[in-house]
């Protein structure tokens, strides 16, 4: 029962079992969600931080349930990703879009120090680099709606 959990949270229940780009499905399972709690900021930050905390939980987990270091099923470090990306920006329509691409293209490319990130034993790196890629795309997003 324990492992059938951990599954559920570490695939974002089933997302990352989708067969092609289950990354971007676990990335647009964090943009759904954060399109349904975003007006509420307390609810917003609580399920960042409880997803981050199981995201390292069911990541440390991850090689034993699925045979394999970093496995493409575990989708929760995207999700969590994704809602770092928006936390504290304003929601246009130009911010939801340009933050998914943003964070997509930063994840996928593991620009410095992402590469280093994701390198961490233990299942952290799983979550790390993701989170890291949420705070890079995050700071963009803020530069370009400061200068525009």
């Amino acid at each position: 029962m324990r492992d059938k959990i951990a599954r559920s949270i570490a695939t974002v229940f089933g997302a990352g079992y989708l067969p092609l780009m289950p990354g971007t499905f676990g990335s647009i399972a964090g943009l759904l969600v954060y399109l349904y709690i975003k007006a509420n900021l307390t609810v917003y930050i609580g399920t960042i931080v409880i997803a981050t905390i199981l995201g390292f939980i069911v990541s440390r987990m991850a090689k034993r349930l699925f045979y394999y270091d970093d496995p493409g099923e575990v989708v929760i470090d995207e999700f969590c990703g994704m809602l770092i990306t928006y936390m504290f920006i304003p929601p246009t329509a130009p911010n939801i879009v340009a933050g998914f691409f943003l964070f997509r293209i930063i994840d996928i490319l593991k620009v410095p120090p992402l590469g280093r990130l994701e390198r961490v034993k233990g299942g952290a790196g799983i979550m790390l680099d993701d989170i890291g890629a949420g705070v890079i795309a995050n700071v963009i997003l803020r530069v370009i709606n400061i200068i525009f």
